[in-house]
């Protein structure tokens, strides 16, 4: 009796919806992501159980780092001109359009209004090696944070401001920053925290 054969099937597997899964995951990830903003420098954030989200337009961020430097960013393109020019009033300094464009793609500024023209006539690279040595200048006698934010928020009336400090800042200087904060009457801000991680028992 002869033996009956078995008609061999391909085992290839078609992997054309598979691609198109994967193809549709990617772009969504990639449209409704958001790009983390660099900064001078990096601070670890203190961790707190708050779960309160912050919005993601409409903000002014104030980076504290160790040492009682300080940087701002902005979220919006025209925010940043207008309030550069603002500021530049008040020191009777005149921006050219080139630099306020070149202003304007800033992530983080924090440069003294009187460093303000040479830093923004570096090529970029540059830019980014050097910033972090300066720091807007935030004390007693030669306050400009507080001009800053005043220009920004006359800018930008709808500006929510959230503080971003190293868990190793020391109080005296956040004290500092929120008094000139307070001097302004900006007595509504958010503390950026990172989730603190409960250790299950």
């Amino acid at each position: 009796m002869s033996k009956i054969k078995v008609a061999r099937k391909s085992t290839r597997i078609d992997m054309t919806a598979m691609s198109d899964v994967t193809v549709l995951l990617l772009t969504f990830f990639m449209l409704t992501s958001t790009f983390v903003k660099k900064e001078p420098i990096q601070v670890t954030t203190p961790s707190s159980v708050s779960e309160i989200k912050i919005p993601e337009t409409n903000i002014i961020q104030i980076l504290i780092e160790p040492t009682g430097k300080v940087f701002l960013s902005l979220d919006k393109q025209g925010d940043m001109a207008a309030t550069l020019e603002s500021v530049g009033k008040e020191y009777n300094i005149t921006f050219t359009p080139e630099e306020i464009q070149k202003f304007k793609i800033q992530k983080t500024f924090g440069v003294p209004m009187k460093n303000m023209k040479g830093f923004l006539a570096l090529r970029s690279e540059e830019q980014d090696k050097i910033l972090k040595n300066y720091g807007i200048p935030s004390d007693s006698l030669n306050n400009q944070f507080k001009v800053w934010v005043k220009s920004a928020r006359a800018a930008n009336p709808d500006l929510r401001i959230a503080i971003k400090a190293d868990q190793f800042t020391p109080y005296k200087v956040i004290k500092s920053v929120m008094t000139s904060l307070q001097d302004l009457r900006e007595n509504r801000y958010n503390l950026l925290t990172s989730m603190k991680v409960e250790s299950s028992k």
